[in-house]
C-alpha cells in the first residue's frame, strides 16, 4: 500500500469536494421557504455547502426542514417569521447574526396570490376586489422590499460582499387572463428587482448585487386546483399551458436551483438587474 499516494488522492477529492461547493459558509436566508419552490431552494443552497436561515410562518414546517438539512450533515436555522412584520424580521436578522456573525445572501421566495385577487371570465372588470389586490401587492412586492431593507444592510455591515435573488413570474412578461393581482404584483418585482440593482452598484459597486429568476410554470399548492384535476388530469388552464411551453410540462421545482445557486455564488459577480428565464421556452413561443 502506497500511504503516500493514497493521501495525496484523499487531499485531492476533499479539495475538489470543497471546491465544487459554490456557497461554502455563506449565510443565506430563504423567505417562503416553507412553500415547495423554498423546499427545493433550501435544500439546494444546503447541498452547495450554505448556512441556510429557513424562513416562514409555518414554525412546525420551518422546524422539520431544518432539522432534515442538520440530519444530513448540513446547516440551518428555522427562522419563524411574517415578511411583512418588519420587528420580526429584525429579530431573525439578530439572531442569524448572534449565531453566525454575518449574512451574505438572500432570496426573496415570499409571495403567492388568493382567490379573490383573481378574475374569472364572468366577473365584472370594473368591479374588481381593490382590497385583495392589495393584499397580494403587499405580500409579493412588500414582501420582497423590507427582507431586503433589513437583511440586505445586514450584508453590506457584516459579510461586506453578497447577493439578493428576488422571484418573478412568466406573468411579468406576458399578460395572463385571471391572475391580475399576481401579474401586477410581480411587474413591480421586475421594476424594484432592476431599479434597486443599479442603486446597489452606485452605492456599493460590485459589493451587493440583486437579479431575478423568472419561473414559467411550477404546480404549487395555491396553483394546482387551477391547472389540474383531481386525478392528476389537466384543467383546461393546464392544456393551454401546456401547449404554449415548447416543452410540453411543467417546471420541476429543482430546475430552479441551478440558476438561484449561480446568481447568489461568485460565478455570476458580473450579474446584476438581470431576470433570468426558467419556463420552458413559455415566453419565447409565439403559439404558433
Amino acid at each position: 500500500m502506497n500511504l503516500s499516494r493514497d493521501n495525496t488522492l484523499l487531499k485531492k477529492r476533499v479539495f475538489t469536494t470543497m471546491k465544487e461547493k459554490k456557497l461554502a459558509g455563506k449565510v443565506i436566508v430563504v423567505t417562503g421557504a416553507t412553500g415547495i419552490l423554498g423546499y427545493s431552494f433550501n435544500k439546494a443552497l444546503a447541498k452547495q455547502g450554505a448556512i441556510v436561515g429557513i424562513m416562514g410562518r409555518n414554525a412546525i414546517v420551518a422546524e422539520e426542514r431544518a432539522a432534515e438539512i442538520n440530519a444530513a450533515g448540513g446547516q440551518a436555522i428555522a427562522l419563524v417569521t411574517d415578511v411583512l412584520n418588519e420587528q420580526q424580521l429584525q429579530t431573525s436578522r439578530d439572531m442569524l447574526l448572534e449565531r453566525y456573525g454575518k449574512i451574505d445572501g438572500l432570496v426573496n421566495a415570499a409571495g403567492g396570490n388568493m382567490p379573490k385577487a383573481v378574475v374569472q371570465p364572468a366577473d365584472d372588470i370594473f368591479q374588481l376586489d381593490m382590497d385583495a389586490l392589495r393584499k397580494v401587492l403587499d405580500l409579493n412586492l412588500f414582501g420582497t422590499l423590507l427582507p431586503t431593507q433589513v437583511f440586505g444592510a445586514a450584508i453590506v455591515h457584516t459579510a461586506g460582499r453578497g447577493s439578493i435573488v428576488n422571484i418573478s413570474s412568466v406573468s411579468a412578461h406576458a399578460a395572463l387572463t385571471r391572475v391580475l393581482g399576481y401579474s401586477l404584483a410581480k411587474s413591480s418585482i421586475e421594476g424594484y428587482t432592476r431599479w434597486f440593482a443599479v442603486e446597489l452598484a452606485n452605492r456599493y459597486k460590485d459589493a451587493l448585487r440583486m437579479n431575478a429568476i423568472v419561473p414559467g410554470f411550477f404546480l404549487t399548492e395555491q396553483n394546482r386546483a387551477l391547472l389540474t384535476n383531481e386525478d392528476g388530469s389537466y384543467t383546461a388552464r393546464g392544456n393551454s399551458v401546456i401547449n404554449q411551453t415548447p416543452f410540453k410540462r411543467f417546471g420541476r421545482p429543482d430546475e430552479l436551483t441551478g440558476a438561484l445557486t449561480w446568481l447568489l455564488s461568485d460565478d455570476a459577480s458580473f450579474v446584476n438587474g438581470t431576470s433570468v428565464m426558467i419556463d420552458g421556452g413559455f415566453l419565447a413561443f409565439s403559439g404558433v
